[in-house]
């Protein structure tokens, strides 16, 4: 386990030595969630466009609850584990670059949790209609989450454990999703028979 630790803080310390002055306002506005804000508008938008109201409402209920548990399982993992994060860890805050910084603990992220939470429940509750939505929105969740190793918040087991966290959570609530949905247009059809 301490060889992977170390080759995870070697591979972090040389991401992030690739980055430079000059792309740190991009990488720090990726990062920031309020940018994506009129992303998530078109996001709602098209679920909206395919799917009738009552659907619609129970998706946003779905995925305002999976943001909640992917959120929240991030801060449990956090402060359980308490692996510091890049910028705090004492064998390699002196040799990163330290382009912005967070909280003391990092594993896992809760970025990339998030992102792509939303990119697989998406994925499977869109994917079929819209064929090349997935592939923007898990291009979309690496790109945030990238940002993140690159900025110096987190290691990259980090992000990779916030990945699979987020796209185990996303196929789970858009399975309950899809479930409680088929269940409401069957009763809608047994009611107009």
């Amino acid at each position: 386990m301490e060889e992977i630790i170390q080759e995870d803080k070697h591979l972090l310390v040389y991401l992030n030595g690739l980055g430079s002055q000059t792309f740190d306002g991009f990488w720090i506005t990726v990062s920031t969630v309020a940018i994506w804000i009129p992303f998530y508008i078109i996001l709602a938008y098209l679920l909206y466009k395919n799917y009738r109201l009552s659907s619609f409402v129970f998706i946003l209920i779905f995925i305002a609850l999976g943001l909640t548990v992917s959120d929240q399982l991030a801060n449990i993992f956090k402060h359980g584990i308490e692996r510091f994060r890049p910028c705090h860890d004492p064998a390699i805050e002196a040799v990163i670059r330290k382009v912005k910084c967070g909280g003391r603990f990092g594993f896992y992220s809760g970025h990339a949790s998030n992102t792509f939470f939303i990119a697989s429940f998406l994925s499977f509750v869109l994917g079929r209609k819209i064929r090349i939505l997935p592939y923007v929105l898990f291009f979309w969740a690496a790109l945030v989450s990238y940002s993140r190793i690159y900025l110096g918040v987190h290691f990259p087991m980090d992000i990779l454990m916030g990945a699979m966290m987020g796209f185990l959570l996303g196929g789970f609530f858009s399975t309950l999703a899809r479930n409680v949905i088929a269940k409401q247009n069957r009763n809608s059809q047994n009611q107009s028979l």
